[in-house]
């Protein structure tokens, strides 16, 4: 089964949300995409998340003021069929029932240079929190901004695959997140 669960943001998961000269202020989530891969016995495996929400607050020149909240509906995980995807939101994996959220919180935003900027804050999962940072690029096009970004998560920080689940052998401990976001400017 496919366990490839992770997000998260991160959610990814990280979740950014960026500008060129003019404020971000939402997610197209729609037409935007949370996508995660694992390696399951040596096998990079893909899945993504259908939804999520976000709160923006970002412009470039204005970088610490900047905002970020991304809400994760964790039950809407495609795990890659509907047997790996009802496995993952199970107990041992995300627990839907009972955390049926991933929450980021951004902490702080840094610019790398061009159109390269760095997004911190806190990602919770499953009831366990930790700080993350995930790079992105961020290239303006009019009223719209493409937002391309990943980071790695460990599973085993937020107990996601436990049991007989928690041999790394079988799901790789490390989660790639990679987030594609179509920002809109504020009017």
């Amino acid at each position: 089964m496919k366990q490839n669960i992770f997000v998260v943001l991160l959610g990814s998961l990280a979740l950014v949300h960026p500008v060129q000269a003019t404020e971000l202020t939402s997610i197209q989530t729609d037409r935007s995409t949370l996508n995660f891969v694992y390696t399951q016995m040596g096998v990079p495996v893909e899945g993504h998340f259908k939804k999520f929400d976000a709160q923006l607050n970002f412009d470039p020149a204005k970088l610490s003021t900047a905002k970020a909240v991304f809400d994760l509906d964790v039950a809407s995980i495609d795990a890659g069929s509907q047997e790996a995807s009802d496995e993952v939101a199970g107990k041992d994996w995300f627990n839907t029932k009972t955390f049926p959220h991933a929450v980021f919180v951004s902490t702080g935003f840094k610019a790398l240079g061009g159109n390269r900027y760095e997004v911190s804050g806190h990602i919770s999962i499953k009831g366990h929190m930790q700080n993350i940072s995930a790079p992105f690029t961020l290239n303006p096009r009019g009223t719209l901004s493409v937002v391309d970004g990943e980071f790695m998560l460990k599973r085993a920080d937020f107990a996601i695959g436990e049991g007989i689940w928690a041999d790394f052998g079988t799901v790789a401990n490390e989660i790639q997140i990679k987030f594609h976001f179509l920002a809109n400017a504020g009017d």
